[in-house]
């Protein structure tokens, strides 16, 4: 795939950060549509008219993707309003709290992590999927996953095992697609460190991995949904902390990612209620 021109284009989470950036990659390279789904109202209209003030097909709707009728009832108007997708990108993700996970007191916060960040993507996926299928033209499906998915990570359990989840989903249904036979459909399973979106506020430092630029990891990813790649881990840290949990003995991979900061990184997070 060159660009995105003609194609539909769907974005959760587009009101902010990588969401709006996606989106705004999306209007420029002339998508026939750009739907914006956003739980924040204020937010996804000034998004959306800005967009459609710069010259975009854009329709933004408020969805709370924890909710599964949301996503069925909004993807249903999709449907019938836009047509079907050839681009998804699963972008909204939330992260809570710098707690130990017993001391974790609200069990809903569970939950909503795990809807939010597992449940989600695969709902909504699976809602404009058949649409993809019965296409002959080249779909994408871009899932923003986490490095934490990757490396057990001390005060992030729940948002870690959420991440766990999405990368396990993300992969698998790309190798389901490929032994279907439905080579025009690629997914791509992205997983970065720490961004500058806000959303990772107070984290710390880890050895030689600085907190990414929202545009760096906006251009990395656009460049590998085009390309149809399976996996994108950047910074080139994420890569080496995958390899060293493979081969590592659990004691020594322990002591050199504690040494390097990622078992402290969460110790001053605070957490915050913004999505992606």
């Amino acid at each position: 795939m060159h660009n995105v021109e003609g194609k539909n284009v769907l974005i959760t989470g587009a009101a902010m950060g990588l969401g709006r950036l996606f989106a705004e990659r999306a209007v420029a390279e002339g998508a026939a549509a750009v739907v914006l789904w956003d739980v924040n109202e204020q937010a996804l209209v000034q998004t959306a008219d800005e967009l459609q003030a710069a010259g975009g097909s854009v329709y933004g709707y408020i969805v709370d993707v924890s909710s599964a009728d949301e996503i069925e009832a909004t993807a249903a108007i999709v449907r019938e309003e836009i047509g079907e997708i050839d681009v998804l990108f699963n972008n909204a993700g939330i992260v809570r709290g710098n707690s130990y996970f017993w001391e974790v007191d609200d069990v809903s916060q569970i939950q909503l992590t795990m809807a939010i960040n597992s449940v989600a993507p695969m709902l909504v996926s699976r809602e404009f999927l058949p649409g993809m299928i019965a296409k002959t033209s080249e779909c994408r499906i871009v899932n923003i996953a986490s490095s934490a998915g990757l490396v057990s990570n001390p005060r992030m359990s729940v948002y870690a095992a959420s991440k766990w989840a999405a990368i396990g989903w993300s992969d698998s249904v790309r190798l389901e697609l490929e032994q279907a036979g439905y080579e025009h459909i690629k997914i791509t399973t992205v997983c970065p460190t720490y961004i500058n979106t806000g959303m990772f506020d107070g984290a710390k430092k880890m050895l030689m991995t600085p907190m990414l630029e929202q545009e760096v990891v906006v251009d990395s990813t656009w460049k590998e949904m085009l390309r149809g790649g399976p996996f994108l881990l950047i910074p080139w840290t994420a890569k080496l902390n995958k390899v060293l949990s493979g081969i590592l003995p659990v004691g020594i991979r322990d002591f050199v990612l504690d040494k390097a900061g990622v078992y402290h990184s969460m110790e001053e997070f605070q957490g915050h209620d913004d999505l992606k």
